[in-house]
């Protein structure tokens, strides 16, 4: 099971669920075992605050299931008007987040924590822009016709036929994807045990 690693390992465990961030870290070269936190994510408040709180929330629980090991946690939302827009809950809800980024810029921030085997915790939040193309109806049906919405903050995914929605960014993409590679990297470049 995902939540029964081997607790003596040198590998790092991402306690993540999106199967967007281990295709990052896998992508790096990363030697990582996944957990599924069980936590309960907040879903108001600032935005800034709400990312880095809920990564370093899932942080704590791994650490607390995974003593001595890497750990790496992360939480993304978008940021549109000010306000956190997270994961649809519906289809409708889907299509609303869709219709409301079209033609807009909005944010995407992802808070990062990363523990070492110590306990010690370093976190960041990273922010990217993305500009959205004016979409109609016939192209939201189309998108959601080739991705699943429903397990990704705004509705939409950069990485899985982006060009659909997506006008432009800025910043770091693999972060609008849930996870910034170039941090998690520079962090993770020193200790050579947790690559392959």
């Amino acid at each position: 099971m995902q939540n029964e690693l081997n607790k003596e390992s040198s590998t790092l465990v991402l306690a993540s669920a999106s199967p967007r961030r281990s295709k990052i870290l896998t992508g790096l070269g990363v030697r990582f075992e996944v957990a599924v936190p069980d936590v309960e994510e907040i879903t108001t408040g600032d935005p800034h605050e709400t990312v880095g709180d809920n990564a370093l929330r899932k942080n704590a629980w791994a650490r607390a299931h995974f003593p001595g090991r890497w750990v790496l946690t992360a939480d993304t939302v978008v940021v549109f008007d000010s306000r956190c827009v997270e994961k649809p809950v519906s289809m409708d809800q889907a299509w609303e987040f869709l219709r409301m980024l079209s033609g807009q810029t909005h944010e995407v921030l992802t808070g990062v924590a990363l523990a070492d085997p110590s306990g010690h915790v370093r976190s960041e939040i990273v922010m990217s822009t993305v500009t959205f193309r004016e979409l109609t109806d016939a192209d939201i049906d189309a998108y959601f016709a080739v991705i699943d919405p429903m397990d990704k903050a705004g509705a939409y995914d950069v990485d899985e036929y982006g060009h659909v929605v997506v006008a432009s960014f800025k910043g770091s993409r693999s972060n609008i994807m849930g996870l910034s590679c170039e941090t998690v990297e520079a962090w993770l470049r020193p200790h050579g045990e947790l690559w392959l």
